[in-house]
């Protein structure tokens, strides 16, 4: 669960999209989020084509890995991150601000066999859109 968890995570970080991560989920995978901006995405390859998006308006895009856990027992694995970038590229709801966001937030990665089929992302993103200009 470690490995494909780690493998997963950044593989979603870096913008690769659901071609990327795909081989570490289930086909069904499932995602969920109390967070205005992707509250609505409920299957785990919407989220990772957001991120790849994400990406391509936050060109600097990053993330600084803080804490990894692994759950053997809850078939779990917890990923706290901090997600860094700047409003530089073309889209989002206004044109680039030239504004940063430096945002926390964690995933739990939930396992059925040695693939994730569930992710939630707990994320305040009304902070991140605030910090970015957009709200």
């Amino acid at each position: 669960m470690n490995e494909t968890a780690a493998a997963f995570f950044d593989a979603c970080e870096s913008g690769q999209g659901w071609d990327g991560c795909s081989q570490y989920c289930t086909d069904d995978a499932t995602f969920s989020a109390q967070s205005e901006a992707i509250g609505d995405l409920t299957d785990l390859r919407s989220y990772t084509e957001w991120m790849k998006g994400i990406l391509t308006i936050l060109e600097d895009g990053s993330y600084d890995l803080k804490s990894f856990a692994t759950d053997e027992e809850r078939g779990s694995v917890l990923a706290y991150a901090v997600f860094n970038g700047t409003h530089t590229g073309d889209g989002g709801p206004v044109p680039p601000t030239g504004k940063a966001a430096s945002s926390d937030y964690v995933y739990d990665m939930r396992f059925e066999g040695d693939k994730i089929a569930h992710m939630t992302k707990i994320w305040h993103s009304g902070v991140a859109l605030q910090q970015l200009g957009w709200a």
